[in-house]
């Protein structure tokens, strides 16, 4: 398989100038952010976690492809991204290590707001993000989001990881693609005896601005005409999953979290035909 979402080869990227954003997951630690305009597009960069003495020790960008390849897979519209094998310069230091990159996904004339704003300037008196966005006509979306983040565990759909996309030359309000996904799957876990004792199904607290701090619970909010995607997962999808990432992360963690998309998937198809 070559969808291009990988590229081994190691580029270049030492002119980019990284900011620190830190983690909203209430972990250690931060990420840098990059961006860059390039041929007339405007690239956005990100690396996985970063620490000021170890340096890149986290594999978040990895994480991004394999939901991205997912989302796919799946017939769910998302933010494209590409893993890169690159050069960089941080703080003075060069090192070589693996960055996803996504075009901006404005077009002419749209402007943005973080969910989470948008529905403190437009809400009803005691309505619920979740009721909100239903009035708004976002129900299928959510429905989706739902389950995408049930099926990886993302810990960090808060407010502003959903965007507003306003145009008011064509007078149209609608959701930005889902993207940011590398805070899930084991994304905590730097070392491989932290994998020993996973537990795929396990429902650890996240932050879901629409729902609760349940993954599984929050598949209760669906309704039942949204709960059945229209793509679905076999055993083979692991290959296209996977493709090209044995040199960004190592077997171990391909392994775990292969077998967290495929028992979460099961369940989830168990919770569509109850």
């Amino acid at each position: 398989m070559n969808d291009r979402k990988v590229s081994l080869q190691v580029h270049d990227l030492r002119n980019l100038n990284w900011t620190k954003v830190r983690r909203s997951s209430g972990t250690a630690g931060s990420f840098l952010k990059a961006s860059e305009t390039r041929k007339g597009v405007h690239w956005y960069y990100k690396l996985s976690d970063y620490d000021a003495y170890r340096g890149i020790v986290g594999h978040e960008c990895v994480n991004e492809i394999i939901a991205d390849r997912l989302l796919t897979l799946l017939n769910i519209p998302h933010l494209s991204y590409q893993l890169l094998h690159a050069k960089v310069l941080i703080d003075g230091a060069e090192s070589v290590t693996w960055l996803c990159r996504s075009a901006d996904f404005k077009k002419e004339g749209d402007s943005k707001i973080a969910l989470d704003a948008y529905y403190q300037m437009e809400r009803l008196p005691g309505e619920s993000p979740y009721d909100f966005c239903i009035r708004q006509g976002w129900e299928e979306y959510i429905s989706r989001m739902l389950i995408i983040d049930f099926l990886i565990l993302n810990r960090d759909r808060h407010g502003a990881n959903m965007e507003v996309l306003r145009n008011r030359a064509e007078k149209t309000i609608r959701l930005a693609p889902l993207f940011d996904h590398g805070l899930s799957f084991y994304f905590s876990a730097h070392e491989e005896k932290q994998l020993a004792h996973a537990d795929p199904l396990s429902d650890k607290r996240i932050q879901c601005f629409v729902g609760s701090h349940s993954a599984t619970d929050n598949l209760r909010l669906i309704p039942v005409k949204y709960r059945r995607l229209s793509g679905s997962l076999t055993k083979e999808s692991r290959a296209v999953l996977f493709a090209d990432l044995e040199d960004a992360l190592p077997g171990p963690w391909r392994d775990a979290i292969w077998e967290m998309i495929w028992r979460r998937w099961e369940y989830y198809e168990d919770f569509c035909d109850s």
